[in-house]
């Protein structure tokens, strides 16, 4: 399918939920609401002309002082079946620092959701086991943000028994 098509056909099925699409070589684009929940996502993965099995990807970026909303959740979904793909953006505010959770739809989506709290400290509501995956509990802060300190002292940890 065409990504004209693909952004087309999400916005006329979530007119409400749609804040911006386009495309870019050969690259769709959707950016909804953050309350969109799961319905969304599993219209992308269930609807026969999309059929998004396949969620590659889960990332944040952090947009402090350029952006209403400091952060973005993004996603990057491909389908199997037709070879094509759709990246998925969500606006979150850094107040509610939270989307909901795909690991229900995604066994995928736990480690890239646990890396996002990790490095930016967005949560994912819903996700069963929000911890850190690449840093040690006792570290104080999420080091992708913008306005980490680059110097910041962590507090040391001894050796593992």
């Amino acid at each position: 399918m065409e990504e004209t098509k693909i952004t087309e056909k999400i916005t006329a099925k979530y007119p409400d939920l749609i804040l911006d699409s386009h495309t870019f070589r050969g690259d769709a684009t959707v950016t909804v609401k953050k309350g969109c929940g799961l319905e969304f996502f599993d219209f992308l993965r269930k609807d026969p002309e999309f059929s998004f099995d396949f969620l590659m990807d889960i990332t944040a970026v952090d947009y402090l002082g350029r952006k209403t909303e400091r952060f973005e959740v993004v996603y990057h979904f491909f389908s199997m079946k037709y070879k094509h793909r759709v990246r998925i953006k969500i606006p979150v505010c850094e107040k509610d620092c939270q989307v909901q959770s795909l690991t229900s739809m995604w066994k995928t989506a736990d480690w890239y959701e646990r890396e996002i709290w990790d490095m930016y400290g967005i949560k994912f509501e819903g996700h069963g086991n929000m911890k850190r995956i690449l840093l040690y509990e006792e570290f104080q802060g999420h080091p992708l943000r913008k306005d980490y300190p680059v110097n910041k002292r962590q507090p040391l940890i001894g050796p593992l028994n």
